[in-house]
């Protein structure tokens, strides 16, 4: 382990004088107390590294130790249902040893190396193995079976391979012996990079949504699996409540759920939640497929930077398993902030907002890591990215919510008004969009009914002629209009409140299927059309509004169980006989 001497600090970033051995993004060990820093700048004359824990009493001319290896993670069973910070140390075990708060230099392993699994070993001897390829596995939680897999850089015959068993993550199930006769030991764990993605065969098309129980987002601004999103918002929009129900209820299979310098008591609560809250598809906890990283805002500004690289990585190798993950980032703009404190200390020229001029190639590096894809072992993943944006004064201008617009194909754009209505969740359909509509129309026509997208288009298309009319009503009142304008008010009314506003804590209501989601659409179109035979007739629309259809449709996501869709059959029967008795 080389050993230098500290030259200068400056809060988080340190820098060692004269020419070195250290690489770049290498890991390395500053001061006494061994905190974890980074090297982010070589030259003749420094070396400059950010260092991820506090460095309050580190003094010029103690000792940096350099690691010879890049910031990586651990990868193997005991990551799902554990809460790490920003570079995965295990903040329940860190509690144990120090009490509320980090203590300085404290080093421990990510997963357990004493905790034994019953293995299931998948490999023989005289076997030909590839990087990728899954080695073993066994039972990592209730609802999960972790698949251990070949390091994607080793390849070669298997020499040795272990019986099924319980086995510790240190221990070598097998080795592998490659063309140059060189020995590799596979074991349960792996380290990987943080900042290099995980290899794979091949990335295919996103043509499946990620189905979430949102009717504002299945129905109008879908995302794909394997897509990215952003949720832009200001203060109190309703960000993390919508990154929680995403976080519940979407069909990923593992859940990655990034605090990065969010406050304390929303990770808190997020922990709380996640714990008690039942798995739909398993009725096991649901925390058993997820994975908290918490780097709350009183954490260092340096290991809030890593923690977003640290989520996609955890998502990835879980990917390369054959699961479907989901990572939701709580916030990139305070992960942008961290880049601007650090850009700052080391005197960079600042670009928009102070912002450094490398934050759109940082935000591309980490959207585009999403994707479906064909693993090296065959099977197929994804990774679906779902990051918050914290605009200051809700101002969607700012760097980082037009970077972001730039990289992800989902916008769905949180309304501060809609917010204070108590319109949740608060995206707003006019300025939202979703690129991914005409990729998952056959999908939705095929799996839930044949008439889904053009009901879709039918509601946007009446929200939309909506917009333009309150223009209109704003100057000279909602009196004056047609009826057949009228209707169109009444009908996007029931769409909104009834159709894209939800409650996260009615039992039906917090997720509804998307069977049940067409059924809503197609009783909503059916009362418009009918009600277009009534104003065709020159008959006022008053009458339509006495018999309370319009409020009864309204209802119908409290009135109609999820598992009863057959009800709608007598709503609609309701409607018709309500308006025969119009027309007669």
């Amino acid at each position: 382990m080389s050993e230098y001497k500290i030259y200068g600090i400056n809060g988080p970033v340190v820098t060692v004088k004269g020419k070195t051995d250290l690489q770049m993004t290498e890991t390395v060990y500053v001061g006494e107390k061994k905190l974890i820093g980074e090297v982010i700048g070589l030259s003749d004359e420094y070396t400059t590294i950010q260092v991820y824990e506090e460095t309050a009493g580190l003094t010029p001319g103690e000792s940096v130790f350099s690691s010879h290896s890049p910031m990586s993670v651990t990868l193997g069973p005991g990551i799902l249902g554990n809460i790490f910070d920003g570079i995965e140390r295990p903040l329940n075990i860190i509690k144990e040893i120090s009490g509320a708060f980090i203590e300085k230099g404290i080093n421990i392993p990510a997963i357990s190396e004493t905790k034994k699994w019953q293995v299931n070993v998948l490999l023989h001897k005289g076997d030909l193995v590839f990087g990728g390829e899954i080695l073993a596995s066994c039972p990592e939680t209730d609802s999960i079976t972790h698949k251990a897999l070949v390091p994607p850089n080793i390849q070669g015959t298997v020499t040795k391979a272990a019986p099924d068993g319980e086995y510790t993550v240190t221990d070598t199930i097998a080795e592998v012996t490659d063309k140059d006769g060189k020995i590799h030991e596979l074991k349960l764990a792996q380290r990987w990079p943080i900042r290099m993605s995980r290899p794979v065969r091949e990335r295919l098309p996103l043509s499946k949504p990620l189905i979430t129980g949102q009717r504002v987002i299945d129905a109008v601004f879908p995302i794909a699996k394997g897509g990215a999103a952003a949720i832009p918002g200001g203060f109190g929009t309703g960000k993390t409540m919508t990154q929680h129900q995403l976080a519940k209820w979407c069909d990923a299979d593992i859940i990655i759920y990034v605090g990065c310098g969010e406050r304390g008591n929303e990770m808190t609560q997020v922990l709380n939640e996640f714990s008690e809250l039942k798995d739909p598809r398993t009725g096991k906890s649901l925390l058993s497929r997820t994975v908290l990283i918490a780097n709350t805002s009183n954490m260092p500004v340096a290991a809030r930077e890593a923690s977003i690289y640290t989520g996609i990585t955890l998502a990835e190798y879980y990917r390369d398993m054959g699961y479907h993950t989901a990572i939701m980032a709580d916030s990139t703009s305070r992960w942008a902030e961290a880049l601007r404190e650090i850009s700052g200390r080391l005197e960079e020229i600042p670009a928009d907002e102070g912002f450094p001029a490398y934050l759109p190639s940082r935000l591309s590096e980490f959207y585009e890591r999403s994707g479906y894809f064909k693993n090296l072992n065959g099977t197929e993943g994804s990774v679906t990215i779902i990051g918050a944006v914290s605009p200051q004064g809700a101002d969607f201008s700012e760097p980082v919510t037009q970077n972001t617009k730039r990289f992800t194909r989902c916008f769905w754009a949180l309304d501060k008004s809609l917010a204070y209505a108590r319109h949740y969740p608060a995206i707003n359909w006019t300025t939202s969009y979703s690129e991914y509509t005409g990729d998952l129309s056959d999908w939705y026509n095929e799996n839930v009914g044949p008439e889904f997208t053009a009901c879709r288009d039918r509601l946007t298309s009446i929200l939309s002629e909506e917009t333009n009319l309150m223009e209109i009503v704003k100057l000279i009142g909602a009196d004056v209009l047609p009826d057949d304008q009228k209707l169109i008010i009444e009908i996007a009314r029931v769409i909104r409140v009834g159709f894209l506003q939800q409650n996260a804590f009615h039992s039906d209501d917090t997720f509804v299927p998307a069977e049940k989601q067409l059924k809503m659409m197609q009783a909503i179109l059916h009362l418009y059309d009918r009600s277009q035979e009534i104003i065709a007739r020159q008959i006022p629309i008053s009458k339509i509004t006495a018999t309370g259809l319009f409020e009864r449709l309204i209802k119908m996501k409290y009135d109609i169980p999820n598992k009863n869709p057959e009800m709608f059959d007598d709503l609609n029967g309701d409607v018709d006989a309500a308006i025969n008795a119009i027309l007669r």
